[in-house]
């Protein structure tokens, strides 16, 4: 059976923006977790930054990677309208220690369900627009300060200098400007991120109420062709 048979009806495309550090990925793992027999993809925003490879390392390090500009989002558009209709995608890995992309990519199956995670996700109104739920996590700024030095250090080899410099003169700028107006357009803000039980089961059973939807208008009704009792 070839994908678009197997996946005859669109996935449910989650988007899910917020603040660098608010847990976007955390949410996507606990609703994973609650969302049992489903098969599910999580895309990141991040791996669609552009390739800076023609640009010398000190300049790479200069870009601007939180601002709309710093995406190619048409690829990822692009990608999701592939895994709508059925068909894998070859998604780009980045490189952030190098600020350029592999050369290898990785394989993006079909889902029932895809989360399209990163700060900007719902700044885009293309990107919007191919959302059936779209998500916000609202955490306080210290304590997404807090994770994005810890995670910057220890998994991306930055020193806290050089997270404290880009925090105040880019981050935090870029997400006044761009990522906390985005809020407006979510269906449901999550304070908490993932410890907020409440707002992740909201979210696995709007999950189930669409692809139960999705799969009545898809399964014939065995009494309509006359065959019924």
């Amino acid at each position: 059976m070839n994908q678009a048979a197997a996946h005859s009806f669109p996935p449910v495309i989650i988007g899910i923006a917020g603040g660098t550090g608010s847990g976007k990925t955390t949410v996507a793992l606990r609703v994973r977790e609650v969302s049992p027999g489903k098969t599910i993809r999580i895309i990141h925003h991040d791996s669609y930054y552009h390739d800076n490879a023609h640009l010398p390392l000190a300049e790479r390090a200069r870009v601007n990677y939180d601002h709309p500009n710093a995406f190619e989002t048409d690829l990822l558009i692009e990608h999701l309208d592939a895994l709508r209709r059925g068909e894998s995608i070859e998604k780009p890995l980045y490189d952030y220690t190098t600020h350029c992309r592999r050369r290898e990519t990785e394989r993006v199956e079909p889902a029932d369900i895809i989360f399209v995670e990163g700060i900007l996700v719902l700044e885009n109104e293309q990107l919007r627009e191919r959302m059936d739920i779209r998500l916000y996590v609202d955490v306080d700024a210290d304590e997404r300060f807090i994770r994005r030095l810890c995670r910057d250090v220890k998994e991306r080899g930055r020193s806290v200098d050089s997270v404290i410099d880009q925090y105040r003169n880019v981050v935090r700028p870029m997400h006044l400007q761009f990522v906390a107006p985005s809020r407006r357009y979510a269906h449901i803000i999550i304070p908490e991120g993932g410890h907020n039980q409440v707002a992740i089961d909201l979210i696995a059973t709007k999950i189930a109420d669409i692809i139960r939807e999705r799969n009545r208008f898809r399964s014939p009704d065995p009494t309509a062709a006359g065959g019924g009792v």
